[in-house]
């Protein structure tokens, strides 16, 4: 905070202004459209006060999407004090936590192991796709079709192991057996279920 200020006075605002739904305009240092888009905000909790009474640390959990230094900002001004951001840790990310993240030094050294015939450090460091299967839902589909799947062929109601009803706009990951195919979107229009998102090409 620019200016010293009680954490009671913060906690308060954070009550009342940024926890669940908020609105927020993108920074002007940003890659996206600058206009202002509504957010999540499930959690926003100071954990800690300096001597000085101006440096908090706080933990935040957030809608993807969500700048948290505008977050800050928006909070030091609502304060009318002002505020910035020094440091930002990210210890989670969906599905991922922190204690997943591989440094860069460990990955180049097991892309250089993989050059020279030694896979094993690479494998445990490459997380597959079928990750996916922990967030999205899971579609089986037969294998009938897989070639012209691959090639782009929509995903038809007679190419699904079982009859699904899925809501029009619902992405799913569609798997054959244990394989991943790629991301679809349900359309259900006439006899196509669902159009591709992305496919998993076949290395060859």
């Amino acid at each position: 905070m620019h200016e010293e200020i009680s954490l009671e006075k913060i906690k308060e605002k954070i009550k009342e202004k940024f926890l669940g739904k908020i609105k927020q305009t993108p920074p002007v240092k940003s890659r996206v459209k600058r206009v202002e888009r509504e957010r999540e905000i499930i959690s926003f909790e100071i954990l800690e006060q300096s001597e000085n009474k101006k440096d908090f640390l706080f933990k935040t959990e957030v809608q993807g999407g969500t700048y948290i230094r505008k977050l800050i900002d928006d909070l030091g001004k609502e304060l009318n004090v002002g505020a910035h951001m020094l440091e930002l840790r990210r210890i989670r990310a969906g599905i991922f936590e922190e204690n997943s993240i591989v440094n860069l030094y460990d990955f180049e050294k097991a892309v250089d192991e993989y050059e020279n015939g030694n896979e094993e450090n690479l494998r445990k460091i490459i997380i597959p796709a079928e990750i996916l299967s922990e967030v999205y839902l899971v579609v089986e589909i037969k294998s009938e079709n897989l070639k012209k799947i691959f090639t782009g062929k929509p995903i038809h109601k007679e190419d699904l192991k079982k009859t699904q009803k899925e809501n029009i706009g619902k992405i799913i990951s569609i798997f054959c057996g244990d394989k991943f195919i790629g991301m679809y979107k349900v359309i259900n229009s006439g006899e196509i279920f669902a159009k591709a998102e992305f496919v998993m090409q076949e290395i060859k």
